[in-house]
């Protein structure tokens, strides 16, 4: 039983920006927190974290501890869930990474009608644009933008992706429309990273990938910022297709060099492999995995 307190302990200190924040979060006392991870140190022989007057940052070996820790705590709120009954009700708490543009651009209205159809589960939202390590960082669920490795994961395929070339029309019809990729040098390109001045755009040319290098006229900070740009005619960006559906099907921008574009891109919504999912994960997995598949900007014929 000790020994569950103090991993609750160092787990929460270790989580949380500052001492003080951990503590509230345990409903304690600061002093108790730091007590228990010391005793806890104590006992193992090892420095778990190193503190400084801004604050405590985890040793090499507290990074290692903290993950097992992660995955034994889950484990045994998992294990009372279950005694409880909560696999057969939707309810607890969830914890999901998401992409962030993705996020931004097709997930927001979908986490908000999960939660109004589930009041009962709390949602832990990361966003991050990486694979993750699902059993020591404690996912529930992700959703996957690009090819996974092979992994013991389950993967639901919910649609896919493409990288596009796009301008407004008032732009091309002013400068002309590029035919080939090569054309590209003669247009004015936008970056959608800011001190960016040159763009490497790949194509596929003949059965064979290859990319083409070009100099931008415009450097954005962000990739709406750049898509606004684009739609305002100041010249011809690239990025995934799904920011640009709305923008497509209304015409304000227009999609070129289709015949040249890379493969498509796969989505898939993963969780973790288990007897009896509960039915938190359930739940959210079988309802994204809806709402995602009837997205009109997953789909391979999408604008």
């Amino acid at each position: 039983m000790a020994r569950h307190h103090e991993m609750l302990m160092f787990h929460a200190l270790s989580q949380c920006p500052s001492l003080a924040s951990a503590a509230l979060r345990l409903n304690v006392s600061g002093p108790t927190v730091m007590r228990a991870v010391a005793r806890l140190e104590a006992r193992l022989g090892v420095q778990l974290l190193s503190r400084s007057t801004r604050g405590v940052v985890l040793t090499e070996a507290g990074v290692g501890f903290m993950a097992d820790c992660s995955r034994i705590l889950k484990a045994i709120d998992e294990a009372e869930v279950s005694a409880k009954g909560w696999h057969v009700q939707a309810q607890g708490n969830l914890t999901v990474l998401l992409p962030l543009l993705f996020s931004r651009y097709i997930m927001a209205p979908m986490l908000a009608g999960y939660m109004d159809q589930y009041p009962d589960i709390k949602v832990f939202a990361h966003y991050h644009d990486r694979f993750p390590n699902m059993h020591e960082e404690g996912m529930d669920v992700a959703v996957l933008v690009g090819h996974l490795p092979s992994c013991s994961l389950i993967a639901r395929p919910v649609g896919s992706v493409r990288s596009l070339v796009c301008a407004s029309p008032g732009y091309l019809a002013l400068h002309g429309e590029p035919v080939v990729p090569q054309d590209l040098h003669h247009h004015r390109l936008i970056a959608t990273q800011a001190n960016q001045d040159w763009v490497q755009w790949p194509f596929q040319q003949e059965g064979e990938a290859n990319s083409l290098k070009a100099r931008t006229r415009l450097n954005c900070a962000t990739l709406q910022a750049a898509i606004d740009a684009a739609a305002h005619g100041a010249g011809l960006m690239r990025c995934l297709s799904y920011p640009l559906y709305d923008y497509l099907s209304s015409g304000r921008l227009r999609r070129v060099l289709q015949p040249y574009e890379p493969p498509s891109i796969p989505v898939h919504v993963v969780y973790r492999e288990r007897r009896k999912a509960p039915m938190r994960v359930r739940s959210f997995v079988d309802y994204i995995v809806e709402h995602l598949r009837e997205h009109p900007a997953l789909r391979a014929d999408a604008c």
